[in-house]
């Protein structure tokens, strides 16, 4: 084990990385104090024996004495020695206050230093850095998990992480705690983990984009999984995960498209949907009934989470109970796909951060996550997006599902969503990206891949023409996007005089479209042209 004191860091800025070199003087403070207190102890035990001597000739000179004289001299040199043990003990817990006000014996202070030895420390001026059980076995996985006031949540993930059948010395897990103001940062010293274990505190909030780019900084995994911090993983997970990896370099593996999710607590900031939901679930278990309608009677008198699961209960996968699935990608259309997404035109939309997997040197190549995205949304599929733009393929395995613990959903969301999204197409205002602004319609993904299928033939066979109609039709959809993130209504993409040459031209144009077999691209055009 590393010690602390016996070592300093040191920032590299080439690869942006905290490294650790001996320092060249001074003893360990623990081990000057312990010194100390072996020399004061020796001082002692001479006077004790020093003491005896006397005794022993005050006992010669003393024979013709009486008994009673003899017990009285006794009773006083052993209240001397006892003063004298009294003193020693209070100068032995001044001197050890001094270092540690708990530490009051040598063997105390032994029991610190192992501790210490356990937890490396890093301090940045953006974070600091905590590292339990910092082992040097070669580590195969780092799972990065962000996480912002979900204490409760994230709790129960680590324990979940730690039952995993993946040999625990061959992965990691890096909680990044994106400057929480609840108890997360609690979690360093009650967890107890058989994996190596980095604790990243932010001392400022700097977003998931952020956070997840400084967990890539310090994984030391070629496999990188990316969590999100209230995900309940199943015993064989990363074991799930690492297989599709071990014989082919250029995947993504996503568990996400098979959504579980499970209330695990029961959160105040859950709407009237969320209650409704969990109150239908908790008739599946008579504890977890019980423990719903005690909450009912004395929630007016708390205002903080009621647990429902615990610890056992992950064990014995008793927890399932208040399970339900969430198909919402696969009922899209993605499921006719298979799991390698043959033929499907939107991959990249599988890369979704809260349970995703990926090579170090994928991302290394296509880039890390953009800091430029700010709150919710879009910064996994721009992510994915270059992944892809750089052959990556992608792989949906339900195996590989976690359970997302339900909480409270932000209102705020929608517009970091919506915003986040315009930054995308920004960066990417190309037509397989500008397609996706048809989920604002609410249009299925098989909707939207059969459009941008039928938009690619009618560039093919018809080079040079619908030169009109294909400009309006990008055009619409990068506004729709902008109009959302300005909170304009939705209406009017693009408005031209009725009997302008342009408007005549993109109507011809349009009409021909399903004659010639373009029944989706038409379907599209239609219903955000005439808004």
């Amino acid at each position: 084990m590393i010690k602390i004191d016996s070592y300093k860091y040191y920032y590299n800025p080439e690869d942006g990385k905290y490294y650790i070199r001996k320092k060249k003087n001074g003893p360990h403070s623990l081990k000057k104090l312990k010194d100390k207190l072996n020399n004061s102890k020796d001082k002692k035990n001479k006077g004790n024996r020093s003491d005896d001597s006397t005794n022993k000739v005050n006992k010669s000179r003393n024979k013709a004495d009486t008994a009673n004289e003899t017990n009285k001299s006794y009773n006083k040199a052993d209240a001397v020695n006892e003063t004298n043990k009294s003193q020693d003990r209070a100068n032995t817990v001044n001197e050890m206050n001094q270092f540690h006000d708990r530490a009051n014996t040598v063997d105390e202070m032994n029991k610190l230093d192992e501790k210490m030895s356990k937890v490396d420390l890093t301090d940045h001026s953006l974070y600091r850095m905590s590292i339990k059980n910092n082992h040097k076995h070669p580590i195969k996985v780092s799972i990065i998990m962000p996480t912002y006031n979900k204490y409760h949540q994230t709790s129960l993930s680590l324990y979940g992480l730690s039952k995993q059948t993946f040999s625990h010395a061959e992965y990691e897990v890096i909680l990044v705690d994106d400057a929480s103001s609840d108890n997360t940062s609690d979690i360093l010293k009650e967890v107890d983990v058989p994996f190596k274990f980095k604790y990243i505190q932010m001392k400022q909030n700097k977003g998931r984009s952020s956070v997840r780019n400084i967990g890539i900084n310090h994984a030391e995994g070629d496999l990188l999984i990316f969590l999100d911090g209230e995900m309940l993983a199943p015993p064989a997970f990363i074991e799930n995960h690492y297989k599709h990896h071990m014989h082919e370099s250029n995947l993504v593996v996503t568990g996400a498209m098979h959504y579980e999710g499970v209330y695990t607590f029961i959160m105040p900031d859950y709407n009237e949907d969320q209650m409704a939901h969990l109150k239908e679930l908790v008739n599946n278990d008579a504890e977890y009934r019980r423990l719903y309608e005690n909450y009912e009677q004395t929630k007016q008198h708390s205002n903080g989470p009621c647990p429902l699961v615990t610890k056992e209960d992950i064990d014995t996968n008793r927890f399932q109970r208040l399970s339900f699935p969430n198909r919402y990608f696969l009922n899209s259309g993605l499921k006719h796909f298979g799991e390698r997404l043959e033929g499907f035109t939107l991959p990249y939309i599988a890369f979704l951060s809260g349970n995703v997997s990926v090579r170090k040197a994928n991302l290394k190549k296509s880039g890390l996550f953009d800091e430029t995205f700010i709150g919710y949304g879009a910064e996994d599929w721009e992510l994915g997006y270059r992944l892809y733009k750089n052959g990556v393929q992608f792989v949906l395995d339900p195996s590989t599902v976690a359970y997302h613990q339900e909480h409270g959903i932000s209102k705020r969301k929608v517009k970091e969503q919506w915003g986040n999204h315009y930054r995308f197409v920004n960066k990417h205002p190309h037509i397989d990206v500008l397609i996706l602004s048809l989920e604002w319609k609410e249009l299925p993904f098989m909707h939207m891949h059969k459009t941008l299928v039928e938009y690619n033939q009618l560039e093919e066979r018809f080079p040079g023409e619908y030169n009109e109609f294909k400009h309006a039709f990008r055009v619409m959809l990068f506004r729709i996007i902008e109009y959302l993130n300005n909170g304009q209504p939705v209406t009017k993409l693009y408005d031209l005089p009725g009997g302008s040459e342009e408007r005549i031209k993109i109507i011809q144009q349009f009409e021909t479209l399903r004659p010639r077999g373009f029944e989706y691209l038409a379907s599209s055009f239609e219903q955000i042209y005439y808004l």
